[in-house]
């Protein structure tokens, strides 16, 4: 699974980092940077985490198939 970011919609909120912060984190201007894109095992349910609180939906999970479209 590949985790998508749709840069302009991000807010900077930072509760995706809290969820998953070993995929991905907030720079020093508040951007959200993805560490880890492509998901598997344990990443996976840590991403879904990631995605469902973020509260302006910037983030999504897709399966590989979506991704390379």
């Amino acid at each position: 699974m590949r985790i998508e970011l749709d840069r302009p919609r991000c807010e900077g909120h930072g509760l995706c980092e809290e969820a998953a912060p070993d995929l991905m984190h907030l720079d020093d201007e508040g951007e959200l940077v993805i560490d880890v894109s492509e998901v598997t095992g344990q990443d996976v349910t840590r991403a879904q985490a990631a995605v469902r609180v973020c509260p302006v939906a910037a983030l999504r999970l897709l399966a590989a198939a979506d991704a390379a479209e």
